[in-house]
C-alpha cells in the first residue's frame, strides 16, 4: 500500500483514504466497474435472503449500498452496518434516511478487527463487500466475525481476485494499473486511493488460500464462487 503517512497503521491509512473518497465513492464505483458491482451485490443479498435472517451484521458497509438492498428485500432482518470511515457512514446515513430505511439499518463506527458492541454467537449473517482486502489483520478480522455468527450462520464475503485467464488478467491488468487510477484522480482528487485498489487486490490471498484461512478460524463449509471471470469472487463460509 502507498501511504499517505509512513508511521500510520494501514488501518488508519484505510481510514483516512475512505475519508477522503467518500463524497464521490459511489459515482466512481458504478462508473468504475460498469455498474457491474450492482450486479455482484444482488448476487450476494440473494444468498443472504434465502437465509431468512433476522440479524445480519454488514461489515465495511461503505456508502450502504449492500445494507440498503438486503433492507429492501429482506423484510424480517435488522441490519448492523460497520464501518471505519466516519465519513463514508455519513453519506450512507443521509441515503438510509432519503429512502425511509432508518428504522431497518443502524450505522456504527468500528473496526472488523474489534467488534466488542457485538454479542458472540448474536448474528444469523455477516457480509462483507470489498471490505476484507483492507483488513489489517485478516485472520483476526475472520476470527472476530467467526465468534459474532451464530451456529450455522454465514459468512458472505464478495471481493476482488486476481483472473486466472492470461487474456482477461491481462486486459484487467492494464485497466486497473493504467486507466482507473487517472480516472479516480480525476473526479476524486486522490490518486492513492486508486492507486491502492489494484495494489491491495493483488496482496489479497487466492481464493483457495483465503478458503484455507476461513477454515482455519472455525468454519465447518466454505465455498467461492467466480464472478465475472474471475474479477471477483463470492465466498460463503457457514459457521
Amino acid at each position: 500500500m502507498k501511504p499517505y503517512n509512513e508511521e500510520q497503521s494501514k488501518k488508519e491509512q484505510v481510514e483516512q483514504m475512505f475519508d477522503n473518497i467518500a463524497p464521490t465513492y459511489d459515482r466512481l464505483n458504478h462508473v468504475l466497474s460498469f455498474n457491474i458491482d450492482r450486479i455482484w451485490r444482488r448476487r450476494v443479498m440473494r444468498i443472504v435472503r434465502n437465509e431468512q435472517p433476522k440479524v445480519v451484521m454488514d461489515i465495511a458497509t461503505g456508502t450502504g449500498d449492500l445494507a440498503i438492498a438486503m433492507a429492501k428485500r429482506i423484510e424480517q432482518a435488522r441490519i448492523l452496518g460497520v464501518d471505519l470511515s466516519e465519513e463514508m457512514l455519513r453519506v450512507a446515513e443521509l441515503k438510509i434516511s432519503k429512502l425511509g430505511l432508518t428504522g431497518r439499518i443502524s450505522l456504527t463506527k468500528g473496526d472488523a478487527e474489534n467488534l466488542d458492541m457485538v454479542a458472540a454467537e448474536s448474528v444469523d449473517v455477516v457480509t462483507v463487500a470489498f471490505g476484507v482486502r483492507n483488513f489489517e489483520n485478516l485472520e483476526k478480522g475472520l476470527s472476530e466475525l467467526y465468534r459474532t455468527l451464530k451456529p450455522g450462520g454465514k459468512l458472505v464475503v464478495l471481493e476482488f481476485s486476481i483472473p486466472r485467464n492470461r487474456l482477461v488478467r491481462w486486459v484487467y491488468a492494464q485497466y486497473s494499473h493504467r486507466l482507473l487510477p487517472r480516472i479516480g484522480a480525476m473526479i476524486s482528487k486522490d490518486r492513492k486511493a486508486y492507486d491502492y485498489l489494484p495494489d491491495s487486490v493483488e496482496e489479497f490471498p487466492s481464493p483457495e488460500r483465503f478458503a484455507e484461512m476461513l477454515r482455519g478460524v472455525g468454519f465447518a463449509s466454505v465455498k467461492a464462487k467466480s464472478q465475472s471471470f474471475g474479477i471477483a469472487h463470492i465466498h460463503v463460509a457457514i459457521k
